[in-house]
């Protein structure tokens, strides 16, 4: 049974490109490449008819169906569960938790499971886990965690987190592409933050995952 009530919603498609903020480069990136792939789907609690709870997922369920924007109960293992399994078949799929304080039920299956399949039958698995972070929004001690540290010397999970609109869209789009799970962390005050808009391409394009840039050159520090 679904955690939302389904309501009508209207075709929602974001325009390409243009000055956006984080939140709304990510759910730019994310239907761009369900136009793209077929075989890209989302899954998560309040995904699809609710549009996410943070709104990133907003219109898709409208435009590509609930076999592709799939609603979930509230268990974070079986939305894991779930994703692995769809991998191992040949699907793409983008989990998200509603809040990323609720990924401990994924634990085991993250770090014992989608990080070892390269390792133990050379065969990765292409899901990408997504969901808000951090602190900053009045959400209490439940839905503030910063879970990066429970997983950065996890090897075989790779793990981004942008801090720019450009880097989100760029990044979730190489993070549905890559043939390996990765952890994608949205730090919630950056969602909507004016200080962040920015102007993004129209063009198709990624940000590679592990590749440093230069933001600025310094005497001490760059």
């Amino acid at each position: 049974m679904s955690t939302a009530t389904k309501k009508e919603h209207k075709s929602n498609r974001p325009e390409r490109g243009g000055v956006v903020t984080l939140v709304e480069a990510i759910r730019q990136g994310l239907w761009e490449e369900m136009e793209r792939d077929p075989s890209v789907f989302l899954i998560g609690e309040d995904v699809g008819a609710y549009g996410g709870a943070f709104k990133v997922t907003d219109g898709l369920l409208d435009e590509f169906g609930e076999e592709r924007v799939i609603d979930t109960p509230i268990s974070e293992a079986a939305i894991v569960g779930a994703a692995c399994g769809a991998a191992l078949m040949g699907m793409r799929p983008v989990a998200e938790f509603q809040f990323i304080d609720f990924i401990s039920p994924g634990f085991d299956m993250l770090t014992n499971y989608a990080a070892k399949c390269r390792y133990r039958w050379g065969a990765g698995l292409a899901t990408v886990f997504r969901g808000p972070c951090g602190a900053g929004v009045h959400s209490g001690p439940f839905h503030s965690l910063n879970a990066e540290a429970f997983f950065i010397n996890t090897a075989g999970l790779k793990m981004v987190e942008p801090s720019t609109p450009y880097d989100a869209k760029g990044l979730i789009k190489a993070a549905i592409r890559d043939p390996d799970p990765v952890l994608y962390f949205e730090h919630k005050k950056l969602y909507r933050l004016p200080r962040l808009r920015e102007e993004i391409p129209e063009d198709d394009y990624i940000v590679e995952i592990g590749k440093a840039r230069t933001r600025r050159e310094g005497r001490d520090l760059s």
